[in-house]
């Protein structure tokens, strides 16, 4: 008799490029025989807390439809997220979505789906982002994949689940939780962070070879975008720096006014406004 694969964890990231501006989230279900199904999706206008509240949306949708009565642990790197469906929800709803200041709650409506779509057989764990946990890695590159209009290959088993497509109308808007890609898909790599050499140098057994080469290759493009910047001049914001790094803002401007990431030269340039302009200059051999 053949066993049905049972879901062991999900992990869920959301992505902004700006704040609020063009969102992405993205999940990975990991399987008990080791294989994994992904999801994303994006918004052209929303916050980060909202986009790491979706990607928990269609994880707890997915785990519904899956049917099963088995426990699972949803990984986040969002604090906001962990502690807000586990703890400060039960507080709002008694207060009738008020917060202790007696202020209306920030993001009621997809509040108030979690807490529905919530069951006693799913266990919240936070995850540190950016720590070299390679599905947390592999959400947050499809997250940023999809927020910055280049949604990534998709990992998807159709034998998993017939019906993959899973939608949730929010405001008279439809958020589609999944792609299927074509065959040709994998070509179309999302920009992906800093810290992939990491995790493509990973000696985890566990981590499909698939997802090595596509890190690697997230990683040749995130240079080559880099590099282009550079040839041709451009001037580029603090947070878009930060974008490209894959690192929070407050990390550039930290730095200085003149350092090297990789294999460039950073240097402040001017300020515009409340913008600082950064320049990229190739490090000569």
């Amino acid at each position: 008799m053949e066993t049905t694969a049972q879901i062991q964890s999900i992990y869920t990231d959301g992505a902004c490029s700006g704040n609020p501006g063009p969102g992405g989230w993205g999940v990975v279900v990991c399987y008990n025989d080791e294989t994994t199904y992904e999801l994303g999706g994006s918004d052209k206008k929303t916050t980060n807390n909202r986009m790491e509240m979706q990607a928990a949306i269609a994880a707890l949708e997915f785990f519904k439809q899956a049917g099963q009565i088995e426990p699972i642990t949803i990984y986040t790197d969002s604090e906001y997220l962990k502690n807000g469906i586990t703890q400060w929800v039960k507080g709002w709803k008694k207060k009738g979505w008020q917060t202790s200041a007696g202020k209306p709650v920030l993001n009621q409506d997809l509040w108030e789906i979690l807490d529905q779509l919530n069951t006693r057989l799913v266990h919240w764990q936070h995850v540190r982002g950016h720590s070299g946990n390679f599905y947390n890695d592999r959400c947050d590159t499809i997250a940023r994949g999809f927020s910055m209009g280049k949604p990534p290959y998709l990992k998807q088993n159709e034998a998993t689940l017939t019906n993959s497509a899973i939608t949730h109308d929010i405001d008279n808007k439809t958020i589609q939780s999944t792609e299927v890609p074509s065959e040709n898909a994998i070509l179309n790599i999302a920009m992906t962070d800093s810290n992939a050499p990491f995790a493509v140098e990973s000696t985890d057994n566990n981590v499909p070879s698939e997802f090595r080469v596509s890190q690697l290759r997230d990683l040749v493009e995130t240079l080559r975008i880099a590099d282009e910047v550079a040839e041709k001049g451009y001037l580029i914001t603090s947070s878009e720096l930060a974008n490209l790094m894959d690192v929070n803002a407050s990390a550039v401007t930290s730095r200085g006014d003149n350092w090297v990431w990789r294999n460039w030269h950073i240097s402040r340039v001017r300020r515009e406004g409340n913008q600082i302009l950064w320049q990229l200059e190739r490090v000569l051999d």
